[in-house]
């Protein structure tokens, strides 16, 4: 399924997206679990939508609908951990007429590559 789903998304390469860190156009989504970011961190600036609410989320007539996701001139680019869920997500959502794209290879590598990280604080 997921090289299905890859073979017909936008993949974006680590080194791609840190340029494109800056661009007030740009919406990068976390779709890891809570506990996988508080571990090892975040992309600064990213947008925290766990894997199993993305599609009710982003459809504008779920009661559950995130305005975050209602941004006409945004792109967004969606990460999991090695690329897999967030394959899944983006043609999950490209199929719900949402255009996206999502991080290759994931947070797996970002660090390693020179990807920003920032701490997240676990709640006590």
């Amino acid at each position: 399924m997921v090289s299905a789903a890859r073979a017909r998304i936008q993949e974006i390469e680590t080194p791609d997206l840190i340029a494109m860190l800056n661009d007030p156009d740009l919406v990068i989504v976390d779709i890891r679990d809570i506990r996988e970011r508080q571990r090892s961190g975040a992309i600064p600036g990213s947008v925290h939508a766990p894997r199993g609410m993305i599609e009710f989320w982003v459809d504008p007539d779920s009661p559950y609908h995130k305005q975050v996701f209602d941004q006409p001139g945004k792109r967004f680019v969606f990460h999991c951990a090695s690329g897999w869920r967030s394959a899944l997500t983006v043609a999950t959502l490209q199929d719900m007429g949402f255009p996206a794209a999502h991080l290759r290879e994931g947070f797996s590598t970002w660090a390693e590559q020179g990807g920003p990280v920032e701490q997240i604080d676990r709640k006590p």
